[in-house]
Parts: structure tokens; C-alpha cells; sequence
């Protein structure tokens, strides 16, 4: 069984930009997408696995800082686990792209919480890839690696 420090390393990501959920949702994004990309933030930072289960794709396949594969299940026990916390961040060199029916919401952020007891400060690159299914936003693919 992999150790919670670790996944605290590099299971994160699949998160757009935490500190405009709490200010307002991104101008560029249709309301209802900026509403599910700050549930996702907000589910992730509080370990709602409820939500975490309704705004996942069920294919959603996560590569990653370790080049790992993980999949739904795999993110929302490492998110729901007890001990672990995740502090708000805020999302540097963002990137944003929009299509019909489809999303990508990326950038860089500084992670920082806690797992199993102990600190974790950890910096990614990330890239969620988002997709409208049966008239909900969902998050299907997610990429991170670590930035120096």
C-alpha cells in the first residue's frame, strides 16, 4: 500500500484556480462550468467525496507527478482519507482553453497541507481536462508533474 505522505507528493491535482472560488468564477468559462470548477476545488480542499464522486468523470484517469496512473476511485480515497488536509491556494501561469462541450483549466500552484501528521509543501504543474456529459461538467483527465 502506497504511504499517505507520498500521495500527498504527487496523487494531487484535477484542481483549477482555488482562490478565485471563494472571490468569483472565471470570466472566460460558461457560469455553470466556473460553478463546477470551484465545487471541485472546494470538494478537494474538504475532502467531500460526495462531490468528489459527482464531479468526476467515471472514466477520470489521473497521471501523476510520479508517472503513475490512478483512477476515480483511487483519487477520492486519497482526498477523503483521514489526516489528510490540503491548505487554499492560489494558481499561477494559468491556463485556460474552452470549447464546446469540453475544458482545460491549468497552471501552476503550491501545494501545502497535512498527511498522516506530518507537513507537505509540494509545486505542480497541472492540467484538468474537463467534460460536459449528460448536461453536467465533469472532470475526465488530469496530468501533473513537479516544478522546481
Amino acid at each position: 500500500m502506497r504511504s499517505l505522505p507520498m500521495l500527498a507528493l504527487f496523487a494531487w491535482v484535477a484542481i483549477a484556480p482555488c482562490s478565485r472560488a471563494a472571490t468569483a468564477p472565471h470570466p472566460m468559462l460558461p457560469p455553470a462550468l466556473a460553478k463546477a470548477v470551484a465545487a471541485f476545488d472546494q470538494a478537494q480542499i474538504h475532502g467531500d467525496g460526495v462531490a468528489l464522486q459527482r464531479l468526476l468523470a467515471d472514466d477520470y484517469v489521473l497521471f501523476n507527478s510520479q508517472g503513475k496512473v490512478e483512477n476515480k476511485q483511487d483519487f477520492i480515497r486519497d482526498y477523503t482519507t483521514a489526516g489528510f488536509t490540503m491548505k487554499p491556494f492560489t494558481v499561477e501561469q494559468e491556463v485556460v482553453r474552452q470549447w464546446p462541450g469540453g475544458a482545460v483549466m491549468g497552471g501552476v500552484a503550491t501545494l501545502e497541507g497535512t498527511s498522516e501528521g506530518k507537513p507537505y509543501r509540494v509545486r505542480l504543474r497541472f492540467a484538468d481536462i474537463w467534460g460536459l456529459r449528460d448536461g453536467r461538467w465533469q472532470v475526465i483527465h488530469t496530468s501533473a508533474m513537479h516544478v522546481p
